[in-house]
């Protein structure tokens, strides 16, 4: 794995927006965690698109979806004292921890990580 994808840069891939090239530079070795494919998901039908064949169209491009296991929920809940001060969700925390775990970088769009975590490599795609 080269990197942990947050929803918010899978969806910047898919929807060929800002930050999309660095996605793709690592998507054929990138993982996302189940959580985050699924609010990938969500946005997708309540953007009115089509989701069948996009998990495998993804995992043909190289892209890894984690089983969120009960390893990867109590790291999650380890996150969240530290994290809650500024507003991170459990989505957020699924994916800084599968992150964590893997000690690879994590690409996001969403400033506040970098604030959260200095000492993680966290990498703003945007």
């Amino acid at each position: 794995m080269t990197a942990v994808l947050d929803a918010s840069a899978l969806l910047a891939f898919l929807l060929d927006e800002p930050g999309q090239e660095q996605v793709d530079q690592v998507l054929s070795k990138a993982v996302i965690s189940g959580v985050n494919w699924a609010e990938v998901l969500q946005q997708l039908i309540r953007r009115g698109a089509k989701i069948d064949g996009c998990r495998d169209d993804l995992e043909a491009l190289g892209l890894s979806i984690r089983v969120f296991d009960a390893e990867s929920a109590e790291q999650t809940a380890r996150l969240w004292p530290e994290s809650r001060a500024h507003g991170l969700s459990l989505g957020d925390r699924a994916c800084i921890a599968l992150g964590i775990d893997l000690n690879v970088p994590i690409l996001t769009g969403d400033h506040i990580w970098a604030t959260a975590y200095p000492s993680l490599p966290i990498q703003l795609i945007r």
